[in-house]
């Protein structure tokens, strides 16, 4: 089926009337005129006082969406500066108690399913019973507020429930998948002195067994801090071999006297204390530990859900993801909205390529979220989910990742529905949720993120330092929100923390990413500023060359960089990785040079270009231009990347073995 051809900033859908009236933002913004008098003529002077007047913004978001304190704060923000922002101080409240006051008898909360099992339903109550059991033993294994409970676990119930378990009593949760290798998870377990392991015994992928017990014993040979270990038998549930005779199986645990709600009582905690600790990439240097905090995600995640995503209690929600990734924290707290979340373990591309649409298909998913990687998968392989499955129930896309192309959101409407949502947003696991995102009230164009989120005082800053539009520049954040980070984990002083945010724009937070924000209030995404290529003093985003590069025939992927050379002088080499069977020659070379001259311009056509076997990403999907050209300016392999976050770790041997023999340029 392919896709239409469409221009940068065309107009691709508009909501119809019935979908202004009933979005969840209509409701909002209807209620803040009922309440207080509010009335705002656009969507972009709503963003404005939501944030110039931040205690006015967020304390309406607090009341809109009911968040519960057994404490009341003393103020929105009891400090105003960055980093150092004290929000609701006085507030206790807690993660699990707000997403578990939803339960309700015979209600479904969530629906999971594996490469195993076909697709099940867990409800409400029996949710709410598991996690009450599953808290009062940690609790009587002494677990206790504070304490780090890290799990090695895939994206199963047994995953959820050990979660809010862990944040109902206070202790502070952290994971990663069991497809990481030990030097992996020893980098980011290491660093937190957990008292508890949770593991699986392995995992399945593709149809393959993944016997991980080994890894694990390695694991706590290291993790010296751990007192508790338990085991979820996930590849043996019939006979699970336990590791130590000490380690508690996961069927001894739930083997328990339910826990009336009446009679459980949770750990209230300041809004500001830590509620997980997610850690970055890890691609160049030892991954960060990240904090976020009960109250932060709370509410930011309910703003999130309702206007940026326009989920209604009872729909449905499906992302692929794994528990090493923010994007299943992000998902699991769908639960705060009674939004309904579909989780999935296993191969998304087995034993079908199209897997992840029927799951779409069974599960009713409302609203599915993609990244432009696996849509030019599906390009590639011809699918056209349309034609096969029921996508009846599916009303929205968001798709993340990367950058976003007016050409990946086309294939969507073609190829899925036309008349679906299609709403790229960015955001990360700093605050583990968006900087920009979809708006659904308004309309949608080729190429472009809709709006900046409510809350998020989102600008770009030009080359004089000024703030600017429609110019490429460094994303910034101005004010502080409530999910920002509570800092990194044993952080002397905030000093790394400040470091990675702050220390290039004091008082302004720096994510690190290139903008481009329009007149009309709509963002691109560049790519990482770190790895941006400036020639001639103009600063080039690298997503608008692999989106130029993947419409010239035969060319399937591609990673450019740009390195600096002595007397001012560079080489910006480009590496392209080719359709099965072909092999880079001049032809397509012209092809590649020509379609990045006319399309974008004659400063975007690189010095030389590369036929490689694969093109370097992380686990989470995106390609690995920093460690590249460290790697390319004579850093050591080892220091500028780490092949445990890496998602196919062999692919950097090409660049250096090149770096060895190379005599295309000197540093």
């Amino acid at each position: 089926m392919g896709f239409s051809m469409v221009q940068q900033g065309e107009l691709l859908w508009s909501p119809s009337p019935e979908r202004i009236r009933k979005a969840r933002l209509t409701e909002f913004q209807n209620w803040l005129q009922a309440k207080h008098g509010l009335v705002f003529e656009d969507y972009e002077a709503l963003w404005r006082w939501s944030t110039t007047d931040l205690d006015a913004f967020w304390q309406a978001c607090w009341n809109f969406f009911g968040i519960e304190a057994t404490k009341p704060a003393t103020a929105v923000l009891g400090q105003r500066t960055m980093p150092g922002a004290q929000w609701f101080p006085g507030a206790e409240l807690n993660y699990a108690r707000h997403m578990l006051r939803h339960e309700m008898p015979g209600k479904t909360a969530l629906l999971h399913l594996n490469e195993r099992q076909s697709l099940e339903a867990i409800t409400w109550d029996d949710l709410g019973n598991q996690v009450r059991i599953v808290a009062t033993q940690l609790r009587k294994l002494g677990v206790k507020k504070g304490d780090r409970v890290c799990a090695y676990i895939v994206n199963i119930p047994e995953a959820l429930v050990a979660m809010l378990a862990t944040t109902a009593i206070g202790a502070i949760w952290s994971s990663c998948g069991p497809d990481f290798g030990t030097p992996g998870v020893l980098d980011r377990f290491s660093q937190l002195d957990p008292t508890v392991f949770i593991h699986v015994d392995g995992y399945q992928y593709g149809g393959k067994p993944f016997d991980r017990r080994g890894e694990v014993e390695k694991i706590l040979a290291r993790l010296t801090s751990v007192k508790t270990v338990i085991q979820v038998p996930y590849l043996d549930r019939a006979n699970p071999r336990r590791l130590t005779p000490d380690t508690v199986l996961w069927s001894e645990l739930l083997d328990h006297a339910p826990v009336a709600r009446e009679d459980f009582q949770y750990e209230e905690v300041s809004f500001m204390h830590p509620l997980w600790i997610l850690f970055s990439s890890g691609t160049t240097g030892l991954p960060k530990p990240i904090m976020h905090s009960h109250g932060g995600i709370i509410i930011e995640q309910l703003k999130h859900y309702a206007f940026n995503f326009d989920m209604h209690a009872g729909e449905r929600l499906f992302f692929f993801t794994t528990t090493g990734w923010m994007m299943w924290n992000f998902v699991v707290s769908a639960l705060l909205s009674d939004v309904i979340p579909v989780l999935y373990d296993g191969n998304p591309a087995w034993p079908d390529g199209d897997l992840l649409w029927k799951m779409v298909q069974d599960s009713k998913a409302n609203l599915f979220g993609a990244s432009p990687t696996y849509q030019s998968i599906l390009e590639k392989n011809g699918v056209v989910p349309r034609e096969k499955f029921d996508l009846s129930s599916l009303e929205s896309v968001t798709v993340a990742g990367s950058p976003v192309t007016p050409e990946c959101q086309a294939w969507f409407h073609d190829n899925v529905k036309k008349d679906a949502w299609i709403a790229p947003g960015c955001g990360g696991t700093d605050i583990c949720s968006g900087f920009v995102a979809g708006v659904v009230t308004l309309p949608q164009y080729a190429g472009e993120i809709q709006a900046r989120a409510l809350g998020v005082a989102v600008h770009v800053i030009g080359e004089n330092g000024d703030y600017v539009v429609d110019e490429v520049g460094e994303m910034v954040v101005t004010e502080p929100m409530p999910s920002m980070p509570i800092g990194f984990w044993n952080d002397t002083n905030d000093e790394r923390y400040t470091e990675t945010y702050f220390s290039d724009f004091p008082g302004q937070w720096r994510q690190g990413d290139f903008y481009k924000l329009n007149a009309r209030g709509g963002v691109m995404v560049l790519g990482r500023s770190d790895a941006t290529l400036n020639r001639f003093g103009i600063r080039i985003g690298t997503s608008e060359i692999y989106r130029t590069i993947v419409l010239v025939p035969g060319v399937e992927d591609g990673l450019i960089v740009n390195l600096d050379l002595p007397g001012g002088k560079f080489f910006m080499p480009m590496f392209v990785k080719l359709r099965e069977g072909l092999t880079l020659d001049d032809d397509i070379v012209k092809a590649i040079n020509a379609r990045l001259r006319s399309d974008c311009s004659p400063r975007h056509v690189p010095d030389k270009i590369y036929q490689v076997p694969s093109i370097p990403y992380t686990i989470s999907g995106k390609r690995m231009e920093v460690p590249v050209r460290r790697i390319l300016a004579g850093m050591p392999a080892a220091k500028a990347a780490n092949r445990d976050a890496m998602a196919n770790p062999s692919s950097l041997d090409w660049f250096i073995e090149y770096k060895k023999t190379q005599t295309d340029y000197k540093m």
